[in-house]
């Protein structure tokens, strides 16, 4: 293998993969969980100094998935999950305990995830990605537009998914060898350099539907990512100053997460939805 073990279409010219002092720049995740901590702290005092029956927020129409990046499970998005909450969304999680496995086989997974909750609440989903998250969802939205009614993306470099920092190469690579020596549901050699990968990257990369609701949250100062692969032309770009893994916990990020699902929100009934 080279050192890296994705196909070459996967990282087009214009983009690169961030080197070490890029890296660096995510040890700024304590100081992002910890103005976590400090906002839910306050939130926490003010809800609790209103009277009972004014605690709750206004519930939203339309329910919220939450889906995680690679090497990653629901757990990693649960403090965003419950900010949403507490503003009037109702989460869930997309049952993803590791997103280490076949994206093809994940977006199944996801898309059957979907219909259930769709069928649950009469309304179509808006979902919010974390990177490898946020591109199975996009996939997803292209697909099923039925199901999905607004996509925020996270740190998600839809546009070049191999311009990620050469750890991750390491990590994928890791798996692709553990899944040729017999280990199931892991990344396959097919899943980042074959034709699975192919079919993944050309699904996300396919134009959206007008009526999915499209926001894109990238950084600058993401050193796990290329910030510039993250920038999808269908989507409304939002820029913040956060690390990629701290974009799952941050309070400026998840205000911006808020505000883009109260943009995408609809009023879907389940009169009007239709399961293709």
């Amino acid at each position: 293998m080279t050192d890296s073990p994705l196909a070459s279409f996967l990282l087009p010219d214009g983009f690169a993969r961030p080197g070490l002092a890029a890296m660096m720049k995510e040890s700024a995740l304590l100081g992002e969980a910890g103005r976590y901590a400090v906002r839910a702290g306050r939130d926490w005092r003010a809800r609790h100094a209103r009277p009972y029956t004014g605690r709750s927020a206004a519930r939203a129409v339309e329910p919220v998935i939450l889906v995680p990046g690679f090497m990653a499970g629901d757990g990693t998005l649960s403090w965003m999950a419950r900010s949403l909450r507490a503003r009037g969304f109702r989460t869930y999680r997309s049952h993803i305990h590791a997103n280490v496995g076949c994206t093809l086989n994940a977006a199944a997974q996801l898309e059957s995830r979907l219909e259930a909750i769709a069928l649950r609440r009469g309304t179509r989903v808006q979902v919010v990605g974390h990177s490898l998250g946020g591109m199975i969802a996009r996939g997803i939205a292209v697909r099923r537009p039925d199901l999905v009614s607004g996509l925020v993306t996270l740190g998600s470099p839809i546009l070049a998914p191999a311009a990620h920092h050469v750890m991750l190469s390491w990590g994928v690579e890791t798996l692709v060898r553990l899944s040729r020596a017999g280990v199931p549901g892991l990344m396959s050699e097919e899943c980042v350099a074959g034709l699975c990968a192919r079919q993944s990257f050309d699904e996300s990369r396919a134009p959206l539907p007008t009526d999915v609701s499209f926001t894109a949250i990238y950084s600058r100062r993401d050193g796990v990512v290329d910030w510039r692969a993250c920038i999808d032309p269908d989507g409304e770009p939002v820029e913040v100053t956060t690390s990629h893994l701290g974009m799952a916990v941050d309070p400026v990020v998840i205000d911006h997460v808020l505000t883009a699902l109260g943009r995408g929100a609809d009023a879907t009934t389940s009169e009007g939805l239709q399961i293709a």
